[in-house]
């Protein structure tokens, strides 16, 4: 079988990092994809932040907790994040940023990382403090957060079985 369609069917949800950073190879490798990910009008509304400083990792993590009102770390020990956002100008934002999401993942399986996506970019981008990190990025805009990519090395678990009658031939 063609071997896009072995690492779409391989790729899994990574809920435990062994905190080993990923090298910059498979990293801009990961990248690249994102920044081939199909936009509405090719507008390329989204942009990707790589965090890989673990005290901002830590920031992130506790504000993307907050959101849920939990005291845990939502990231899952992963030694690099991409936060994923999209200009709310462009009519696709939210479909552009999650298709860049989705390449990203399915690139990090085809070189040998994890990842998982990680919810709750947007309201930790509305904050006060989300919008102090942008700023102090220097990103600039109307920007919404998409979602956090996490990607590392570790657990690997089996798929689930596909429901019955996901396909519908009319």
């Amino acid at each position: 079988m063609n071997e896009a369609l072995n690492v779409l069917k391989s790729r899994r949800s990574c809920r435990g990092f062994d905190g080993r950073q990923i090298t910059d190879e498979q990293l801009n490798a990961i990248l690249e994809a994102g920044v081939y990910a199909p936009t509405g009008m090719g507008k390329q509304s989204p942009v990707m932040v790589v965090v890989q400083d673990k005290e901002t990792i830590s920031a992130l993590s506790k504000l993307n907790a907050a959101v849920m009102g939990a005291d845990i770390d939502p990231f899952y020990g992963a030694p690099t994040v991409i936060i994923v956002l999209a200009d709310k100008n462009a009519g696709t934002y939210l479909y552009d940023g999650s298709l860049v999401m989705g390449n990203l993942m399915n690139a990090a399986e085809a070189v040998g990382v994890q990842s998982c996506w990680i919810h709750r970019a947007k309201e930790v981008f509305e904050s006060a403090e989300g919008k102090a990190l942008l700023e102090k990025w220097g990103i600039n805009g109307d920007y919404e957060g998409i979602g956090n990519c996490v990607l590392g090395y570790g657990e690997k678990v089996p798929a689930k079985p596909r429901k019955e009658n996901y396909i519908y031939r009319v």
